[in-house]
């Protein structure tokens, strides 16, 4: 039995669970997400819980009865709290502003690069070095925050680009000079 699978998900008290045929409809506080479910899995609701169940002990079905199971939590999670990443930016004359719908970031291109933020997605810019990429979808928050990084990724020699808060970047070293 899949130890994550086997775990039933707990409702809040905020949160509607909606299951009709194959999807399964979550709605809360912050939005609402939907979710097809793989046909070897099924999902039912008892006790004000989500309980995710497989159809054989194939590798298939046992890899889809954790997928599932996660993927609904994290669903869960997302409508009461949320997701957020954070992404610094490092280099001289670097620098990050949001300007109505769009993201524009300075990052030692000739032009300045405009970011259209995508609909259920917040970004923040508390200070011209900080990013704060927040939503109620875990996808959608992390393709944000990657498509951001994917502008200036950090460079192994100065260290220099957009990384993730936290994130260690490996230096090497530059040529030296006799």
């Amino acid at each position: 039995m899949s130890r994550i699978g086997k775990k039933p998900v707990q409702i809040p008290d905020k949160v509607k669970v909606a299951i009709e045929a194959r999807t399964v409809k979550v709605e809360g506080p912050k939005g609402k997400l939907s979710l097809n479910v793989h046909p070897r899995v099924t999902v039912t609701i008892e006790d004000n819980r989500v309980i995710v169940k497989r159809k054989s002990d194939l590798k298939l079905d046992k890899s889809l009865h954790g997928l599932t199971r996660s993927l609904i939590n994290n669903m869960i999670i997302g409508v009461t709290d949320g997701y957020r990443k954070d992404l610094e930016i490092i280099g001289v004359g670097f620098k990050a502003a949001v300007q109505g719908k769009q993201l524009v970031l300075n990052l030692g291109f000739s032009h300045p690069i405009n970011y259209a933020i995508p609909e259920g997605i917040t970004i923040q810019v508390p200070k011209p070095l900080n990013i704060s990429v927040s939503g109620f979808d875990k996808r959608l928050v992390g393709q944000t925050a990657a498509e951001i990084r994917d502008f200036h990724r950090p460079e192994p020699y100065k260290g220099k680009g957009i990384r993730y808060a936290g994130e260690y970047v490996r230096r090497k070293v530059g040529k030296k000079v006799a």
